[in-house]
Formats: structure tokens, sequence, C-alpha cells
């Protein structure tokens, strides 16, 4: 059973940093490209950042510069590094294995100002 879980999020103050991991077991995510996108209230689901399994990125413009995905294939584990954050920030951010319906449940992110 592929698996998929989150975890770092919680209150930053604006211009804070935090460290998000999205951990996944059941596959061999390493072979993959994977997701982060993030759901703020009210809103769609917003698609921030997608590494392949080369290591190459992209970035949305609204995180483009501030925001640093990055994997650890050893340990099955995808990153999202965040700085200079924002109150527009404030969603519940939610891992994904690009391309598949297999998404974590997410990790919730509050930046206050």
């Amino acid at each position: 059973q592929v698996q998929l879980v989150e975890s770092g999020g919680g209150l930053a103050q604006a211009g804070g940093s935090l460290t998000l991991s999205c951990a996944t077991s059941g596959t061999a995510a390493s072979i993959y490209p994977m997701g982060w996108y993030r759901q703020a209230p009210g809103n769609q689901r917003e698609w921030i950042a997608t590494i392949s399994n080369g290591r190459s990125t992209k970035y949305a413009d609204s995180v483009k510069g501030r925001f640093t995905i990055s994997r650890d294939n050893a340990k099955n584990t995808v990153y999202l590094q965040m700085n200079s954050l924002k109150s527009e920030d404030t969603a519940v951010y939610i891992c994904r294995i690009y391309g598949t319906n297999y998404w974590g449940k997410g990790t919730q992110v509050t930046v206050s100002s």
C-alpha cells in the first residue's frame, strides 16, 4: 500500500522559514517525480513545485526564489524548504507522486503577519 506522510508544518512568522518533509512508503518512490501542492480555505488546490527523479525542479511563480524542493532517494523523502514566508502562504501543504492519484493528507502551515 502506497503511503505519503507529510510533516514539519506549524506556525511561523512572516519572513520566517519552515521545512516540510514527505515520507513515502509502499513503492519505489525514488523513480517517480514528486510534487508539492497547497490548498487554502476556500481556494482550489495549487501546484507549487515538482522535482524529477533526476532532481530537475520547477516552481510556481508564487514561490519561485523563496521555496526549494529537494529529495533524498535513500530515505524515500521529499522536502520543501520555505523561506521568506508570507501570510498568503498559509495553507495545507500536500505532497503527491506526480502524475498519479497518490497523495498525502497534508500538513498545516500558518504564517502570522
